[in-house]
């Protein structure tokens, strides 16, 4: 099945420079032969090789008076592809938009030894839902215990650098304040201080700690892979005990100045999967340069990028975005309301700016047929595996 990149000629197609679909359609076939992949690995791969070509079909733009044509081929919609995470960022955002409360925000991020990292590749499931725990029930406690109150909280999980490295943590987006106990008022921190950041780190190492000795006691621990010896209780105990003397990366970045400022930070996070295809510079035989940070780039062999890519493919069905707090689904209909109230309601016409704004992003198609001047472009299906030959090329673009 030939599988022919969409152009960039009409909204939503993918890119005319260097992008990740570009590697994964050169390079992946001979990766799919020469590597052992996860089945959900082996899918990603498939669905990216394949997203916006004519192996998925689509439609094409044909002018009524002149040959001119112009096909936009069909999104994979995995949520690992980078081309297809635009539209559901774009669709969560505007959900969320009418559950944030109206205060300043703090942001706050929370990290793994480097040592833990063999054994989180192994027990992805376990080890995220132990970070997600462990980070959502830090904040709760010290809100409770300095605040008397209850805050929202939404995290998202993030597992790569910018040189797509495995680096698990989660990022965390908290309320400067909470719903006092008795739901009678909102009571506000200070603009520039959410937790004392040792505080924060101790308390989250103990009860991420907890919970991984817990699994491991209880059998639901894998050791495979780069973490095979600590199968042996003596290593596991050597492990336990390293972790204990690590340093629990846990900072607190600038808070928020505004809702605004919440809005954009989500919308650029929530469905962001290791690289973006803007960052990827250029695409060779022997080499893809990606940009990195300040200017920087990053220099990697086509199999060690989709090697790393695919170190990030997240276990089935696994939410990579979830709400504590007064941000929880039990309580958008209950506490979140008052606590938007009390807080001091953000205006609807503000609102629905926003979501304009994001939703407007993308521009539309002009009808008129670019070649001639006189025909229109009328919309037509295209079957998966058909692709489309322009006469201005001879070849399918």
């Amino acid at each position: 099945m030939t599988q022919t990149p969409c152009p960039a000629a009409v909204p939503g197609a993918a890119g005319s420079g260097p992008s990740v679909g570009e590697v994964f359609r050169r390079f992946g076939p001979d990766y799919l032969r020469t590597h052992v992949l996860t089945p959900a690995q082996g899918k990603v791969l498939r669905n990216i090789m394949d997203c916006r070509t004519a192996a998925l079909g689509g439609h094409v733009h044909q002018c009524t008076r002149c040959d001119y044509a112009v096909p936009t081929y069909n999104s994979c919609r995995n949520r690992h592809c980078p081309i297809c995470q635009g539209a559901a960022a774009v669709r969560w955002l505007a959900a969320r938009l009418e559950r944030l409360v109206p205060t300043h925000h703090f942001h706050t991020v929370f990290t793994v030894p480097a040592e833990l990292r063999p054994l989180a590749l192994a027990n992805p499931r376990i080890v995220y839902d132990l970070l997600f725990a462990a980070a959502s029930e830090t904040l709760l406690e010290l809100a409770r215990d300095r605040w008397d109150a209850l805050p929202a909280i939404t995290a998202v999980l993030h597992t790569w650098t910018r040189t797509m490295e495995y680096h698990p943590h989660v990022h965390c987006v908290v309320t400067g304040g909470g719903l006092a106990q008795g739901e009678e008022s909102w009571v506000s921190c200070r603009p520039s201080f959410l937790f004392p950041v040792k505080v924060l780190s101790a308390l989250y190492r103990g009860k991420f700690m907890d919970g991984l000795i817990r699994a491991y006691d209880d059998g639901e621990l894998q050791f495979v892979g780069g973490c095979a010896e600590l199968a042996d209780p003596e290593a596991f105990a050597s492990l336990r005990r390293r972790l204990y003397r690590a340093a629990w990366v846990t900072y607190a970045k600038p808070p928020f100045g505004s809702t605004d400022a919440v809005v954009r930070y989500l919308s650029l996070y929530t469905h962001r999967v290791a690289i973006s295809s803007s960052r990827v510079l250029s695409v060779a035989d022997d080499e893809v340069v990606i940009r990195t940070r300040n200017g920087g780039t990053c220099r990697l062999a086509p199999e060690e990028f989709l090697r790393r890519f695919l170190l990030h493919v997240l276990p089935a069905r696994f939410r990579k975005i979830r709400h504590y707090g007064l941000a929880a689904p039990c309580h958008a209909n209950t506490l979140l309301p008052i606590a938007q109230r009390l807080a001091g309601a953000l205006s609807r016409s503000r609102r629905r700016a926003h979501v304009e704004v994001v939703l407007g992003a993308g521009g539309s198609l002009d009808r008129r047929c670019p070649a001639c001047g006189e025909g229109v472009l009328v919309r037509m299906r295209l079957r998966q595996g058909e692709a489309v030959v322009t006469p201005q090329s001879g070849v399918p673009p």
